[in-house]
């Protein structure tokens, strides 16, 4: 049996483990104890030998990628998924970036746990594959899951405010929350890299988003401790595992560099003023004031658009938490100001 010591790194409360993710969880992770996770697994597609078909400069990529065979890739995703059930917390979050070749099989290992999904992403990305007989191939899956049991996790607005616009008047955190995301790959020329590492643009949005700090993010498949160096970046704990020996080893001196919390000075600063009511339950009284509000300015400028951002300015209350409100109006009641039609634009 191997020494422990041998096999593992630790730093503070960062713990990393040369192991299999599978057997290594079961021994190192407790039940009910991860708040996050993030991870990228093999794609069982001889993603040793992908340079071969991307033409990629294999000069400065870590030996000793570990692949997973394709007959074996079901019941290898249905037992790590399911060690994933077992160490996230009640409320905990869990983003598996995929691509679509076997998407079925970490989809079906799912469907045999009670993760629940939350959304299915997708992920716009340049491969640089050129095709002639069939459309090119531009994106990965990310899939966005939750454990049902407690309240999960999700800063609606820790990168974009309530009230932003951009210059057409958009809503830019809506836009930055929608479900399809354009983040550039990273190209590290001249520089010492796993075979596939996620961008940090990618990994600061979601652990942004599904994590606070002091929260514990693990990454079952550690490749370039890409996940782990963003996590600690961002003042939280992280604990992940990597079976490829000299990318363990490598990555170890790379993880001493990381100052914890060294990211939050490259963070865009949410703007605008806060919704001081945004989620507060309605009172009855609060919805009747809102619609009192609603029908006036309405009667006034006759511009349904315009007069909800008015109220929901006025009150504290989002855009669409008032348009709720004031869709509900009967229209059939003698206070109502809007035409069944006039619902419909």
């Amino acid at each position: 049996m191997k020494d422990l010591k041998s096999v593992s790194y630790t730093k503070s409360r960062n713990k990393f483990y040369n192991q299999d993710c599978i057997k290594g969880s079961r021994a190192f992770i407790a039940d009910n104890s991860v708040d996050l996770i993030v991870t990228d697994p093999p794609y069982g597609i001889e993603g040793d030998q992908l340079h071969k078909h991307y033409n990629r400069d294999e000069r400065f990529v870590v030996d000793g990628y570990v692949e997973v065979e394709k007959e074996q890739y079901p019941s290898f995703s249905a037992r790590w998924i399911k060690e994933v059930e077992r160490i996230l917390r009640p409320g905990g979050s869990m983003y598996i970036v995929s691509g679509y070749t076997n998407l079925n099989d970490i989809l079906n290992g799912l469907m045999m746990t009670s993760l629940r999904e939350v959304n299915h992403i997708i992920w716009k990305y340049n491969f640089g594959v050129y095709t002639t007989r069939k459309y090119v191939s531009s994106h990965y899956h990310i899939l966005f899951y939750e454990k049902p049991g407690g309240r999960r996790t999700f800063n609606a607005y820790v990168r974009y405010g309530q009230v932003e616009k951009d210059t057409a008047e958009g809503s830019l955190n809506y836009k930055d929350r929608e479900d399809v995301w354009i983040i550039n790959r990273e190209y590290k020329p001249g520089e010492v890299k796993n075979k596939n590492e996620l961008p940090t643009e990618l990994l600061v949005k979601m652990i942004q988003y599904s994590s606070n700090e002091g929260d514990l993010v693990c990454d079952l498949f550690l490749g370039g401790f890409s996940t782990a160096k963003v996590a600690i970046g961002l003042k939280r704990y992280a604990v992940g595992f990597e079976l490829n020996a000299k990318a363990f080893s490598y990555q170890k001196s790379q993880i001493e560099k990381i100052k914890p919390g060294h990211l939050f000075d490259t963070l865009r600063k949410p703007g605008g003023r806060v919704l001081e009511n945004y989620g507060k339950p309605w009172t009855d009284a609060e919805m009747t004031e809102c619609q009192e509000r609603f029908t006036k300015i309405y009667q006034e400028i006759r511009n349904k658009r315009k007069a909800v951002e008015t109220v929901a300015a006025q009150i504290g209350r989002g855009y669409f938490s008032v348009l709720n409100i004031v869709d509900d109006f009967n229209p059939k009641t003698e206070n109502s100001v809007l035409s069944r039609q006039e619902r419909l634009i």
